[in-house]
């Protein structure tokens, strides 16, 4: 076993077989075919920027799982999965982007050459990563077969973390706290905001210490002024302003592994609504993180700091977080449960999630948040150190 090449040890992708094929034999899945990278990362270790294609690990309920993917890309697969090299598989190029042939035909082949060609095969049907056109040729291709949705069933095994992969959050998380730090101390009136994202990135990549730093799977997000109403705007070349506040949102990664925090400056003299509501979403996120304990569910979280916000008049409504944790691009949430009042999800020891209640008004937006850790007793633990308030500077 070539277990030198991926991050984790045997033990704990044993653990993760082993889970991921309980939920099959719960849900009557045969053979999973699971296509989100982040998934196929969990149970094999496989790592490369290869997802704009079609590939995929292929999970039996015996035997080591199958990383299957385009024949240049099967190299990244022998040097990063756990597995055997014959259990790295290949499809010709010639199927790449080709509108008569499709990569799902050669997946086909290689489920009926295993067996699978009347089985009851998971697919993730509500994925980015998994077209309704490769939907259509496999049902075309496999009509014996009966295909059931398996979205989020890995994603719902990888909500409660190992030790093993605590220690990488634990390592991001010191990441993004470099970063978020130097953001707030580099951001002045005159600077441009594409020159700030550039030494954002660079301290980003560099890590802390011996910890590299990784690519987060969501681009720095640094909205000033009126952009800020808006959650998800990237950057441009504009100077930055007095009279403005900017928010950061921003994560390390450390071998995949997230741990987001964001922040938010006002260069100048705040309105006094802005500080009001900086005050109560600072309350409301320590009456949440006091309610995320172990037993409790996701919706306590929710309404906790739903309640602060309501003293100074702000429905925000909607959800405030999500589970996170090891992701590829454009997403670092594991797209599970959310923490909104009305999700039920009860909250278990190791659980990592981003508490993340942003505030998004008319011509301005103030975020706040937090990467929490469920802990066995007691309230959660915030894994960044970086005071919670909104930063001045005069």
């Amino acid at each position: 076993m070539p277990i030198e090449h991926a991050p984790f040890s045997k033990p704990e992708y044993d653990r993760r077989i082993a889970k991921t094929r309980a939920a099959m034999q719960e849900a009557g899945i045969d053979v999973l075919f699971a296509t989100d990278p982040s998934n196929q990362a969990w149970l094999t270790g496989y790592d490369g920027w290869s997802f704009y294609v079609h590939q995929g690990v292929i999970l039996g309920l015996e035997g080591d799982p199958i990383w299957w993917g385009r024949i240049q890309d099967a190299n990244g697969g022998v040097r990063t999965v756990w597995m055997a090299d014959e259990n790295v598989q290949g499809y010709s190029d010639d199927y790449v982007q080709n509108p008569v042939d499709h990569p799902m035909e050669d997946l086909a082949k290689r489920l009926r050459d295993l067996g699978h060609g009347r089985a009851r095969i998971g697919v993730e049907m509500d994925n980015y990563y998994y077209s309704a056109k490769a939907h259509a040729v496999l049902l075309a291709q496999l009509p014996d077969a009966k295909f059931l949705d398996a979205t989020a069933l890995v994603n719902w095994q990888r909500a409660v973390k190992s030790e093993e992969e605590l220690a990488f959050i634990r390592k991001a998380a010191r990441i993004s706290e470099k970063i978020s730090t130097l953001a707030l101390e580099r951001a002045e009136p005159g600077l441009k905001k594409n020159e700030l994202v550039a030494d954002i990135v660079h301290a980003a990549i560099t890590g802390v210490g011996e910890d590299w730093g990784d690519y987060p799977a969501i681009v720095p997000l640094t909205p000033s002024g009126d952009d800020a109403a808006a959650p998800h705007l990237t950057w441009n070349g504009n100077e930055m302003r007095a009279g403005e506040g900017t928010f950061f949102e921003l994560s390390g990664c450390y071998r995949r592994y997230h741990a987001p925090l964001c922040r938010t400056v006002f260069l100048g003299t705040p309105p006094q609504k802005m500080l009001d509501a900086s005050k109560a979403l600072t309350a409301g996120l320590e009456a949440g993180i006091d309610a995320a304990r172990a037993g409790k569910v996701a919706g306590d979280v929710a309404r906790a700091m739903n309640a602060e916000l309501a003293k100074v008049g702000i429905d925000r409504g909607g959800r405030c977080g999500y589970p996170i944790g090891l992701s590829y691009p454009p997403d670092w949430g594991e797209r599970t449960y959310s923490i909104r009042p009305t999700d039920e999800t009860e909250l278990k020891p190791n659980m990592t999630f981003h508490f993340m209640p942003g505030l998004w008004m008319d011509d301005w937006g103030l975020e706040t948040t937090e990467t929490l850790l469920i802990k066995p007793e007691g309230p959660a633990e915030a894994l960044c150190k970086v005071e919670r308030k909104l930063f001045v500077k005069d």
